[in-house]
């Protein structure tokens, strides 16, 4: 096999990739943004668009390159409710909706506590049993219709193949629904009569089925082309190192959110209040996790077309002693509570010197929470962040080690989600920081450091 095409919904943008197995990097690429439809019910993903988007990208691919097998990576917190014809039951609902919030009291007493599950209580929907929760509750005659509950990724897979799964990477990454220590549901999908509705729980790496002969004939692709069960793009960054890499060792994926996940570092009691957690691996492993929405802040305070980075910028931010002080957007993250506020007038900066403050700022909030996880060795960069000279030099600065850069895919997500196919010559592509780190990084570091302190 040598060619695969992966179906990769991240929460602002959807693509198709199709990545050589043997030279391991992406060669063809569709892109689209992924919206959110506000009408109906409550906002949700527009499932539909998506479904024509990836079919139309398969042909597409296919008619460059012949693709062998697919498989697929999307983001977590969100599930996807099935009626007994394989339809939604349920719209696929917005994590980012705060509907699930209005019985926050209520389903705080249903959950299970942190030490089960490594699954923090997270606002909105970003826990997915507070969707179902809420769900339930509030479209009782829609929720009596659930027949399958599948994971997102579980959601493509079964469009492709007509095999309906669920997967321990997205079980596991905050959804309250699973017990990593003992690699079962969690008391709270029993308490509510949920675990019934999940299909069955397979691996990552699975092959689950072939390509329905519909969709074939709609794409040009073969009938019964491989499909891979699927992985949380989160783990998928993860995978590659993990196959490849020796502990202890960090990854940092940046996307809209930046997800740190630490292998190998010290044993730490993880604090739930700062949203760090416990994510489970492709090999079931359960991995120290911390994450904030940091490809977010970015688009809020810089927006989609950053200036160049300047050295004349940087010099300026240090010499004002110019910071931004967390937390963009609040809510979540490692100072949930705290309220930004920068150090200076912010009307008075120039482009460049907001991309400077605001990289260093994100650079710091990445620091922070590999401390809080217990991340110990390299740390390896991959995403939009990867390229970013001044936030990769202040990550270096603020944490003393080796900062790797992934210089191989824009994102790890669609490689780390290559690695599930048999025979892929997996390589990381990743290339230490070279530059020397000036003083002046390291004193802002500690500065910003001192004054986050009291929002602990």
């Amino acid at each position: 096999m040598k060619t695969v095409a992966i179906i990769d919904i991240g929460k602002t943008n959807a693509k198709v990739a199709l990545v050589d197995l043997e030279r391991f990097e992406e060669i063809a690429v569709r892109k689209m943004p992924n919206v959110v439809v506000g009408e109906g019910l409550y906002p949700h993903f527009d499932v539909d668009h998506l479904w024509r988007f990836i079919l139309d990208g398969l042909a597409a691919l296919h008619r460059e390159h012949p693709v062998e097998a697919i498989s697929v990576t999307t983001h977590g917190a969100t599930a996807v409710l099935l009626d007994a014809a394989g339809g939604l039951a349920l719209p696929v609902l917005d994590y980012e909706f705060a509907g699930p919030d209005a019985l926050a009291e209520e389903y705080g007493q249903a959950r299970p506590p942190f030490s089960e599950t490594g699954s923090a209580r997270l606002p909105m929907g970003l826990n997915v049993g507070a969707q179902l929760f809420w769900q339930q509750r509030l479209f009782p005659e829609y929720f009596d219709r659930v027949a399958t509950i599948v994971t997102y990724a579980q959601y493509w897979s079964y469009r492709l193949t007509g095999v309906a799964t669920n997967e321990l990477t997205s079980l596991g990454c905050h959804t309250d629904l699973w017990n990593p220590k003992a690699a079962t549901f969690s008391t709270l999908t029993e308490a509510q009569g949920w675990t019934p509705l999940f299909a069955p729980v397979r691996k990552a790496g699975d092959v689950i089925g072939g390509l329905l002969p519909p969709l074939a004939a709609a794409t040009g692709l073969p009938s019964g082309l491989p499909v891979y069960c699927g992985i949380h793009d989160s783990n998928a960054s993860l995978l590659p190192h993990l196959l490849t890499r020796r502990a202890p060792f960090s990854v940092v994926s940046t996307g809209t959110w930046v997800v740190m996940l630490a292998v190998g570092g010290d044993q730490v009691e993880l604090d739930e209040t700062r949203d760090t957690l416990i994510n489970v691996n492709a090999l079931g492993e359960p991995v120290p996790s911390a994450r904030f929405m940091g490809g977010r802040a970015f688009s809020m305070l810089v927006g989609d077309n950053p200036p160049e980075v300047s050295a004349e910028a940087e010099a300026r931010v240090f010499a004002e002693g110019c910071m931004l002080l967390p937390s963009v957007p609040g809510g979540s993250g490692p100072f949930p509570s705290a309220r930004s506020r920068w150090t200076v007038d912010e009307a008075g900066l120039t482009p460049a010197e907001r991309l400077a403050a605001v990289s260093f700022h994100l650079a710091l909030m990445t620091a922070t929470c590999l401390d809080l996880i217990g991340a110990r060795g390299g740390i390896v960069v991959e995403g939009p962040f990867a390229v970013n000279s001044a936030y990769l030099r202040m990550l270096a600065a603020a944490t003393g080690r080796s900062v790797l850069v992934n210089r191989l895919s824009s994102t790890g997500t669609s490689l780390g989600a290559a690695c599930l196919v048999a025979g892929a010559h997996i390589r990381t592509g990743a290339e230490a920081l070279s530059a020397a780190i000036p003083q002046a990084y390291v004193d802002y570091a500690r500065e910003w450091q001192r004054l986050t302190a009291e929002h602990v």
